[in-house]
């Protein structure tokens, strides 16, 4: 029997190479905005988040009735941009064959419903996920409610779940839902964040990702 029979992803930097797309988006917004423009760090460190957070905590001179003009900012700089997005060499095969092995799959991402459908019908991984929940239907990470509601949709313990992200956000909500948790080192967040809240696993690309899951799944 599987060790984890539900695995949830995390989309942006996990499975779909948005990373820098998304943090030089979040910089063109304050740009825009005319409030200071978040360094590199500053601008991955927020991604995964829900939108509205992100920005705030990008920017934290902007007042908050103008934070409703920042989203709109940040939705044309990525809709501008978000059809050329690819995903990580190697994450369709590793989908289809977690799929085909018989894991329930869903994704728990900081992106809204329209994004996640749209990135879902971009890359054409949507049709593998059983489920997923998005920043506009529940608390931004690293609250449990994604997990949580994930977990009671398909009747599984958070000892059969895993988490798999980028980033602290993703970890955290992890841990806050008493599940098991695998870092990447590829996208958003560094190494030493990701390690500094005992993930079982920091992989540094797809490839070791899947021998980790093929070794202990």
């Amino acid at each position: 029997m599987a060790r984890f029979s539900l695995i949830v992803f995390d989309w942006d930097g996990t499975l779909m190479d948005s990373t820098a797309t998304i943090a030089a988006c979040v910089q063109a917004t304050a740009k825009d905005l005319g409030v200071p423009v978040p360094s590199d760090e500053q601008a991955r460190h927020i991604i995964g988040l829900g939108l509205v957070d992100a920005l705030a905590l990008a920017m934290p001179d902007l007042a908050a009735d103008r934070y409703g003009e920042a989203t709109e900012r940040y939705r044309y700089h990525y809709l501008a941009r978000d059809n050329n997005l690819l995903l990580f060499d190697g994450v369709a095969e590793l989908i289809s064959g977690l799929e085909s092995a018989g894991h329930l799959l869903a994704v728990a991402t900081g992106k809204s419903r329209h994004g996640l459908d749209r990135a879902f019908a971009v890359s054409g991984l949507g049709k593998h996920f059983r489920a997923s929940r998005c920043a506009d239907e529940c608390h931004s990470k690293p609250h449990p409610q994604m997990l949580d509601e994930l977990m009671a949709e398909f009747g599984v313990s958070p000892a059969s779940t895993l988490m798999i992200g980028d980033t602290t956000h993703d970890l955290l909500m992890a841990r806050n839902a008493g599940v098991a948790a695998l870092g990447v080192t590829y996208g958003a967040h560094p190494r030493e964040a990701l390690e500094s809240l005992t993930p079982l696993c920091c992989a540094d690309d797809v490839a070791e990702l899947r021998a980790w899951l093929l070794a202990n799944n």
